[in-house]
Order: structure tokens, then C-alpha cells, then sequence
């Protein structure tokens, strides 16, 4: 038996396995041209499904399989050896099953919805369980539902997740012996993807559908969730409220991602580092893997736990990252409601009855809870986003969430297909036939020295001229600033229109994203498409894509200085991304540490006042903030004081306060910049940051790292890295615990980081790092063994190619098999 190779060369693999010990899956090639035969001869055998899964080293799984059904098995069979707990928790939230396992009142990790507790978790998912809508997606035709490889991968993935659990023990104390964990089917699996493609949009929301009640009627028993009752707010105050819901900066997702061009490399060939910043803790957590069906697929990167593809990754001619996207990925309808009845409501005069979904959650140690959720043409009723944009349900009006991901099922399809790509060609063209991504960009690059930038999300189609023309006094007010649209849902002309290349009604065309190919860099920090290339700024966009002309996050400014800086240089490799990544350099601390030092050195006698009125020696700060290095390396001396320094300042002083040059649209990049000395602000700051620290034993000039770490099996490992208000590439956030030594844990930040290039080889150039490790079993060895290499700042060398992965010194080879 022979094998295709990545690159579509027979090669005798059986033979080579054979000398290293390891019995390889036999699958016979078939020639391109004979593609179709081969295809009609897959799926399991009698004897069920299988794969191989050669494991390298840190636990990375390389699953070869003969076809998508087998390869979903050894997945789904490998993500439940390293994360069952994690995945088993996730598979009872998607079912409505928390309040009877752990309890209404307890709050579920928020990795699926952003659900306060469980029982309001609970009311939503059940209610999508019971009214079909995931089996109604799955059973769509493609491309507007998944594709027969997608559903064969998803079946797969479920048989090898089942099989895993049926033949092994599980150690981890986070659900050994547990009722809760069961065997799953593919509508489990689908929930899951379904969950994912929501998370911006119902998701965000679900306290709000599991609330909304008619007026009068009782209370809710989920009213301890409900936003606040009464009138509508202020359309100022609304405006802000939406702006700060929308804001890509508060999510606890982000990332950054950088493409440079074949004209900025040293080989001619494209270069690739993807930064994405996701919970280290919970089911939002990346997996890595590779994906191989000699002649089909090969492709490496990293999963969202319980997803049956590569989300991020990379194969041997392009590879690609994703950012969280500033599109408003949904819209509100304000309702006008039958005089006569609070759940009628009128379009174009003309009466329509809310449909009910009445759910029932069973309790643990209670009865079950009932309640009915209200749905209109346009989506549930809610009743907030958020505290601060309170909808309120009144006799005359209520608001409800049109969310077009809610008939999205095409997130995996998509990606299965950016991972066949082989060129930034390939990727575009990828997104454009599946239109699957709910809430991302995508930046990317290839071989031949290509590079991409597309905000290719599905968004509702809120067109400026539709906005304007159908906004409510709400929306007036919230659109210009956040993108969200209140549209009058009385109209019937109001109802969202259609693109001809969309797969889906009411949500934009591919060819309406914006989009940037070939330039020598492309990057994208969570701010819009507008600098993805300062150089050639995106604009002309609708509102709901983002905004342009405004300014940047510090993190955004940081990173495009960087990478101009770098293309500029030219000659650059795989190494300077990785130096890139761990440069740490503190965007804020460039801009106003020297002129904080000495705003601090001209205050009276040394001391400023705190804000509880006591006067605090701060002259130790002054020398500290003006010899700090501005970097967040683990050793680096004032970072720490800095850090607690400006999250006070810039929390407690407006922009126009802080900065004595204001920010220009003609030079977003540097500006605001020069620190405000006389700002009143400063010296309060400083005073309660150094009476914080020296209450809690810390000197002013500790290292970062002894004060910023995780525990991983006893042993304090130091992290590297800063929040986002000081702009640092490499993002950390971490809550501050005085009494636990400062940053005692990391609750998102970087997390699946590749640095990919090309220099000529037969392989690609990889470089990899997954900073929380494989498995969240305590007694796993890959439970912090990469954790230790991110607090060293080191790097994982990538195993594509099949003689480098046969060549591991850790080569440790599995052949799971479902057992009937």
C-alpha cells in the first residue's frame, strides 16, 4: 500500500510506518481523475469506523483516515481523551440540562451564551432543542446547509467521542463518575456549532428571550436575570449603552492577525501570524490537530472544543487566522402592538399573533420550571442587551432580535473548505460559496506570496439607506454609533432585502465585505476593516461593517507600527514573527510613561493625594515608571506599577483630558498622543496605585512575572504579556487579586498562536504554541507543558509532513475502533 503524501505523491508510508514501529491505516490512493469512484466506495466498513492517530510531541494528534466519516471518528475520539469533562459540560448545556444537573441558580462557564444562570441558559436551549431549529438546518440542502462531508464528519465525530467514552476510564476529577456525562448523537454535535454561530447575537441575548414576558403578567422565576423594567432610555445614554455592547475591546474574544506579502519575505513566499485571544478556562478553548485523507485533506491547527474541523490553521500552501469581527451581527424591530393584546402585533396595519414556545426545565431538589418565550417573524421578544439598553415590554411596544446566524450552520463547512485552499485565492473563494463565518475576519497567506483581509461575516443587510430611511428614534441614536439597527417592524418595506450572491435572505453578499488581497501586510486588531493596511485604508462600507475615520484601539496602533516597521525591513522570516509575538512592547507605555515619570517628579514634596482623601508618598513611582523598559516581559521592572498606574488614569479621564494632541483621521496610527501632565487625574492615580501595591506587599519595581503567573501542578509559571488597555500584541487578562500575589491566573489571552511560512521546502515552516496545553485533566502530562513553554517564551516546531511526524522521538501511535 502506498499513501499520498501533502503534496500528492504516492509514497510507500506502510513500508516507512513498518521501520518505525508504528501499523499505519492501509488506504489506497486514489488518482485525482478517479476522485469520484473513490468517493462513492467510502464509509464505514462492517466492522464500524476507525482511524490512525499518531501522536508527536506536547500530545499534538496527527488523525489519518480514509474518508470524513472515519476522520470525524478519530477526532472526536482524540478531543474526548484530552477534554471530556469540558466537552461533556458543553453537550449538557446545548441540551437545556444544567438546572438538573448542577443547579438553577449556579452560572454556567459562559463559553456557549453569555447566560447569567443556568436555569435561563436552560429556558433558551431547550426552547431551540424543542422547536426543531437545529434539525431544520441540518436537514437544509447546501450550500445554505452543511454539506454531506460536513455531516459526514460531524456523524463520525460523534461515534469516536462515544466510543472513547464507552472504552476508557475517565481520571479527570472534573467529572469522574458523573451521571451527567453520556453519549452524544450529531444533533448534540450540531447544537454545539449552533451555539458557536449565535454567541454574538442570541446568545448574547439569552437572559433577555428567557425574561421577556408580557405586561402583567407574573414574574419571571428568572427575574433575578431580567434588565432593569421602565422606560425607554435616553437616546444618548442608548447610544453609549450599544457602543459599549458592540465594543470588540470588551469581548473576552479578540485577537490579532498579520499577513505579509511575498515582496516583504525573505523566500518570496507569504508569512502568516495568527494571535487569536480566547478563555483559557471553559469550553471556548482551542484543540490542536492535524486532519489528513491521503488526496483529500491535510491540514493542521486549532479547533474550537467540540467542532469536527480546523478553525485556524494551516496546510502546505496557505494558512490563515481570524479576528472578532466589528460587524453588528444583528439588528432590532421595534414592534407596534394591538391596542387589545401586548402579544399581537401590527405590520402594515395589519394584525400578526407572536408564536409561544413553551419550555419546561427540570430542577435539581425542585420542581420544574415552565415558561413560554414569545417569537415574532423577525426573532425572539427580548428585553434588553445588556443593563444598560433596557427594551422594555409595554402595552404599546416591544423590541425584537433579528439574529441571521440563527440560520447559520455553515461555520464548519466553511472552514473544511479554507482548509483545501491553496491559495489566498482558494480562501476567498472558500468563504464566498459558503458564507459561513458568523462573527470573524479572516487574514491570510500563501506560498506564492499572497496575502488576504476580508471581513467576510454573515450580517444582516442593514444598508445606511435602509437605516436611515427606517430607523425608529432609538435607532437614530444607536446605529450611528454602534451599527445597531432599531428598524420600524410596522413596515413591512422595512423588512431586510436580499444580495443575489447571498446563500441566505436577508443578509449581505460576499461581494459586499470588505476586502483587501495582495498588499505587503494585512493586519487586523479587532478594530474595522479601515487600516487593515494603513497604506491602503478600507472604506465605503456600511455602518454595520464597522466604522472609518475613527480612532484606534492602543492595540491596534501598536500592532500596525509594528508590522509597517517589519514590512518595511523587508527580508523577513517565520523568526520574526515569533520575535514579533513575544516583543511584549507596551503601546501605552511608549506614549505616556516618560511624561507620567515626570508629571510624577513635579508633584509638590513627592506626595499626591488618593481618592479617599489621604496624602501618599509616590517619589519611589517617579524613578521606577522612568527607567521601566515599556515592554511586559516577565522580568521587566515597573511594568507592574505601570499597569495598575493606567488602567486607574484612563478609566477616571476622557480622552480630550488626557491627550494634548487629539486624534487626527489623517494620522490615526499617532494619534492621541503627549501625555497631559497637568491632567488631574495623574496624581490620584498614582497615589492609589502605590498604596495599593504597598498594601499589598509588592514593591513598586517587582518584575511583571512575579506578579503575573498561573499555577499549573504546584509550580508558579510567570506570564508574559499585558491587558488590553496597555495595547500589548500579546494580550493577557487576568483579575486582580492582591491577597493572591497580584495576577495569580489568566482568565483569556492568547491562545492558539501559529507563526507559518514558506522558504522554498517540500513542508511548510510552522511554528506553534497553544498556551494552556492540550487537556484540562489535572493528570494529564499536556495539562501545562505548553504553558511552561509560553512562560519561556518558546515554541512548539510544527510536525506536517509525514516523514517529520514519523520521525518523532515521541511517536506514539493509537488505532481507536468503534466496537458494535
Amino acid at each position: 500500500m502506498r499513501f499520498l503524501d501533502g503534496y500528492g505523491r504516492t509514497r510507500p508510508l506502510l513500508r516507512r510506518a513498518a521501520l518505525t514501529g508504528a501499523a499505519l491505516l492501509a488506504v489506497t490512493a486514489a488518482p485525482q481523475a478517479s476522485a469520484a469512484a473513490a468517493a462513492a466506495d467510502r464509509g464505514p466498513s462492517g466492522g464500524g469506523l476507525s482511524a490512525v492517530i499518531r501522536y508527536t510531541e506536547n500530545g499534538i494528534p496527527h488523525i489519518l483516515a480514509q474518508d470524513y466519516a472515519h476522520l470525524g471518528f478519530g477526532t472526536g475520539w482524540a478531543q474526548a481523551a484530552d477534554q471530556v469533562c469540558v466537552l461533556a459540560d458543553g453537550f449538557v448545556t446545548v441540551a437545556g440540562e444544567r438546572s438538573r444537573w448542577f443547579g438553577a441558580d449556579a452560572a454556567p462557564d459562559g463559553s456557549l451564551s453569555s447566560a447569567a444562570a443556568n436555569l435561563s441558559s436552560d429556558l433558551y436551549f431547550k426552547g431551540v432543542r424543542e422547536s426543531g431549529t437545529v434539525e431544520k438546518l441540518l436537514a437544509t440542502p447546501a450550500p445554505a446547509g452543511p454539506t454531506p462531508d460536513l455531516e459526514e464528519l460531524m456523524r463520525g465525530w460523534a461515534a469516536g467521542y462515544n466510543a472513547w467514552l464507552a472504552q476508557n476510564k475517565i481520571t479527570d476529577p472534573a467529572c469522574k463518575g458523573a451521571a451527567w456525562v453520556r453519549p452524544v448523537t450529531v444533533l448534540d454535535v450540531a447544537s454545539r456549532g449552533f451555539a458557536v454561530s449565535v454567541l454574538g447575537g442570541q446568545g448574547r441575548a439569552v437572559d433577555a428571550i428567557a425574561a421577556a414576558q408580557p405586561p402583567g403578567r407574573a414574574a419571571s422565576p428568572t427575574s433575578r436575570t431580567e434588565p432593569a423594567a421602565g422606560a425607554e432610555p435616553d437616546p444618548a445614554a442608548a447610544a453609549e449603552a450599544a457602543r459599549a455592547f458592540f465594543d470588540t475591546g470588551r469581548y473576552d474574544m479578540g485577537s490579532n492577525a498579520v499577513a505579509f506579502s511575498g515582496s516583504t519575505t525573505a523566500s518570496g513566499g507569504g508569512l502568516l501570524l495568527g494571535n487569536p485571544h480566547y478563555p483559557w478556562q471553559g469550553g471556548r478553548r482551542f484543540w490542536q490537530s492535524q486532519q489528513t485523507i491521503p488526496g483529500e485533506l491535510n491540514v493542521s491547527g486549532g479547533s474550537l472544543l467540540g467542532t469536527a474541523v480546523i478553525n485556524i490553521g494551516f496546510n502546505e500552501k496557505v494558512a490563515w487566522s481570524h479576528t472578532v469581527a466589528t460587524g453588528t451581527p444583528v439588528n432590532l424591530h421595534q414592534l407596534t402592538l394591538d391596542p387589545a393584546d401586548a402579544t399581537t402585533y401590527l405590520v402594515d396595519g395589519k394584525p400578526e399573533k407572536m408564536t409561544q414556545r413553551t419550555v419546561s426545565v427540570q430542577v435539581a431538589g425542585g420542581d420544574p420550571v415552565t415558561r413560554t418565550q414569545w417569537w415574532t417573524r423577525y426573532g425572539p421578544v427580548v428585553t434588553g442587551l445588556g443593563p444598560g439598553l433596557p427594551l422594555p415590554w409595554t402595552a404599546g411596544t416591544a423590541y425584537a432580535l433579528n439574529d441571521p446566524n440563527a440560520a447559520n450552520l455553515r461555520g464548519s463547512d466553511t472552514a473544511l473548505a479554507m482548509g483545501k485552499a491553496r491559495t489566498v485565492a482558494g480562501i476567498q473563494d472558500a468563504l464566498k460559496r459558503t458564507q459561513g463565518l458568523p462573527w470573524v475576519n479572516t487574514v491570510a497567506a500563501d506560498s506564492a506570496g499572497g496575502t488576504l483581509f476580508t471581513q467576510s461575516q454573515v450580517l444582516p443587510r442593514i444598508t445606511d439607506e435602509l437605516a436611515a430611511r427606517c430607523s425608529t428614534p432609538l435607532g437614530r441614536a444607536t446605529y450611528p454609533a454602534s451599527g445597531l439597527a432599531v428598524l420600524d417592524g410596522a413596515r413591512g418595506d422595512c423588512a431586510l432585502g436580499s444580495d443575489p450572491d447571498a446563500v441566505q435572505p436577508g443578509v449581505f453578499g460576499p461581494g459586499r465585505a470588505p476586502t483587501l488581497r495582495d498588499a505587503p501586510y494585512a493586519e487586523n486588531s479587532n478594530d474595522s476593516a479601515w487600516l487593515a493596511n494603513a497604506d491602503r485604508p478600507l472604506t465605503g462600507y456600511e455602518r454595520v461593517w464597522g466604522n472609518a475615520g475613527t480612532p484606534r484601539s492602543l492595540r491596534t496602533r501598536g500592532a500596525v507600527e509594528d508590522v509597517a516597521a517589519m514590512a518595511a525591513k523587508g527580508r523577513l522570516t517565520v523568526a520574526d514573527l515569533q520575535k514579533q509575538q513575544f516583543a511584549n512592547r507596551v503601546p501605552a507605555g511608549d506614549l505616556a510613561a516618560a511624561d507620567a515619570a515626570k508629571a510624577c517628579a513635579a508633584l509638590p514634596g513627592g506626595a499626591a493625594t488618593a481618592s479617599d482623601g489621604r496624602p501618599v508618598d509616590v517619589s519611589a513611582a517617579c524613578a521606577v515608571l522612568a527607567g521601566w523598559d515599556r515592554t511586559a516581559d516577565t522580568g521587566s521592572r515597573g511594568a507592574l506599577l505601570f499597569d495598575r498606574f493606567w488602567r486607574r488614569l484612563t478609566a477616571g479621564t476622557a480622552a480630550k483630558d488626557l491627550w494634548l494632541v487629539p486624534f487626527s483621521a489623517a494620522d490615526p496610527v499617532r494619534t492621541p498622543r503627549t501625555l497631559n501632565r497637568a491632567a488631574p487625574g495623574i496624581g490620584r492615580a498614582l497615589a492609589d496605585t502605590v498604596a495599593e501595591l504597598t498594601a499589598a506587599g509588592i514593591a513598586l519595581d517587582a518584575p511583571l512575572g512575579a506578579h503575573q503567573f498561573v499555577v499549573r501542578g504546584g509550580q508558579r509559571l510567570p506570564v508574559p504579556g499585558g491587558t488590553e488597555a496597555l495595547g500589548v500584541w500579546n494580550k493577557i487578562e487576568a483579575p486582580w487579586n492582591a491577597a493572591g500575589g497580584g495576577y495569580p491566573e489568566v482568565v483569556h489571552g492568547s491562545s492558539h498562536i501559529q507563526a507559518v511560512g514558506w522558504d522554498g521546502g517540500r513542508c511548510p515552516v510552522a511554528r506553534t504554541l497553544l498556551t494552556y496545553g492540550q487537556s484540562s485533566n489535572p493528570a494529564s502530562p499536556y495539562y501545562a507543558d505548553q504553558t511552561r513553554l509560553f512562560s519561556q517564551e518558546r515554541w512548539v516546531t510544527s510536525r506536517f509532513c509525514e516523514r517529520d511526524i514519523l520521525t518523532s522521538p515521541q511517536l506514539k501511535v493509537v488505532r481507536p475502533r468503534e466496537r458494535r
